[in-house]
């Protein structure tokens, strides 16, 4: 095993505790034979016979009696040339590194491949939750059509914070850190990079195409202000920051991929409105099966040591019979959609002259840019006067030079809020 954290450590205790029934399942015993680790002398949540503790791990993956490598350090380097070294030796990789596999999986699976070796990744994606194997083996004879996801539990506990205590983002992101949620630097979660990568694996998978995070239109939440949850819940509605990957036809009339992350606001009668605190789930959408849900905690040491796990007894199941499962499935080779392109809904807020005139001339800007209101209303009078505009869907281009020309009309004052809409349109 490569790396001895959170994850790592819940992985020793798993293979102590387990030992016996792990044997039964795969039908053989399975033995840790290394832990690589930076330091022999750092504390561990679970203690680690000192005779398996080295710091060379470049030696440990290229042991010939190792049939498996679980890659639990993540980022890029050196865990790429760890894994690509282990396949190469003739060891198959269990890892849960997201960044990785979004960045750079394609030559992951292709070492792969050539090795004639396994490559699982469950726990990259959403901590326990069984997600990328029913994407890659349950629904392989179907046809995906949309995968929409809360796959970051820290964000998740900020906006849930946010709307049940009216709470401003900063004092929720406060709270999330105080409980261990957050990390003292969130820009990874907060920013959204960490559901960027797995909303790439996702899309990969389920659309048959290589996505990277690069292809991922991504924004974070630390824009999102009370304001934005409180007009949320007046229109029934709660504030998450989705990972929506979906197909849609390009302008040649051919199946493309759109990927995004950014916050949304969602219908409270949808599913994903109900997933509260840290936890994680993914609404997938398909032909024939309809509409599915995974739910679960999303990260922690002991969940995502149990994809781990999960994924260790497949791949010792191959090795003993001499098989591989399921590879890279990239035939379909979509070409991913440019933001720009991709269809979406606007909830506006405009401070606006509270003068005859004014409802005209904000139509008129939407109007001009192809783009139909759905709802708008009033509030307040006076210096208090604003619109609330939702519109219906258009491509995200039209919807974005609207705001643009409504903050260069005389009588906005200011743009307060803009935030995309997902969920069916009432």
């Amino acid at each position: 095993m490569l790396g001895c954290g959170s994850v790592g450590s819940q992985v020793v205790r798993l293979l102590g505790e387990q030992a016996d029934d792990l044997a039964a399942r795969v039908g053989a015993p399975v033995e840790l034979v290394g832990v690589a680790v930076r330091r022999l002398d750092s504390p561990r949540e679970v203690e680690v016979p000192a005779g398996l503790l080295t710091t060379d791990a470049a030696a440990l993956v290229a042991r010939d009696d190792v049939d498996v490598v679980i890659e639990v350090i993540g980022g890029i380097e050196p865990a790429r040339s760890l894994i690509l070294s282990a396949l190469e030796h003739g060891a198959s990789v269990v890892t849960a590194n997201k960044a990785l596999l979004a960045e750079d999986g394609a030559t992951l699976f292709e070492a792969a491949e050539k090795a004639g070796r396994d490559l699982y990744y469950e726990a990259a994606v959403a901590g326990a939750i069984p997600i990328l194997r029913p994407l890659r083996e349950s629904l392989a004879g179907d046809k995906v059509t949309r995968v929409l996801g809360i796959v970051n539990g820290t964000t998740n506990f900020i906006l849930d914070k946010m709307d049940t205590s009216g709470a401003g983002f900063g004092d929720a992101l406060e709270e999330a850190q105080a409980l261990g949620y957050a990390e003292a630097d969130p820009t990874a979660d907060v920013e959204g990079f960490d559901a960027a990568a797995k909303a790439a694996i996702l899309a990969s998978l389920a659309f048959h195409s290589r996505v990277t995070a690069a292809d991922v239109h991504r924004e974070g939440i630390t824009e999102v202000t009370a304001g934005d949850v409180r007009s949320a819940r007046e229109m029934g509605s709660v504030v998450k920051l989705l990972a929506i990957a979906e197909l849609r036809v390009d302008e040649r009339g051919e199946e493309a991929v759109s990927v995004r992350v950014h916050p949304a606001m969602i219908p409270r009668s949808h599913p994903l409105a109900s997933v509260r605190e840290a936890y994680n789930a993914v609404f997938v959408e398909s032909q024939a099966a309809g509409q599915l849900m995974f739910y679960g905690p999303g990260a922690g040491g002991a969940p995502t040591a149990s994809a781990v796990l999960g994924d260790l007894v497949t791949v010792a199941r191959n090795h003993r019979q001499g098989t591989r499962g399921v590879g890279e499935s990239a035939y379909a080779d979509r070409a991913v959609l440019p933001m720009g392109e991709t269809r979406t809904r606007y909830h506006v807020a405009i401070d606006v002259e509270d003068k005859a005139g004014v409802l005209a001339a904000v139509a008129q800007a939407f109007a001009e840019h192809g783009v139909s209101i759905q709802t708008v209303r009033q509030e307040g009078r006076g210096n208090d006067a604003q619109l609330v505009v939702v519109s219906h869907e258009a491509t995200d281009a039209a919807l974005a030079a609207t705001v643009d020309q409504l903050r260069d009309m005389d009588i906005v004052r200011e743009v307060t809020s803009v935030m995309r809409v997902e969920g069916a349109e009432e």
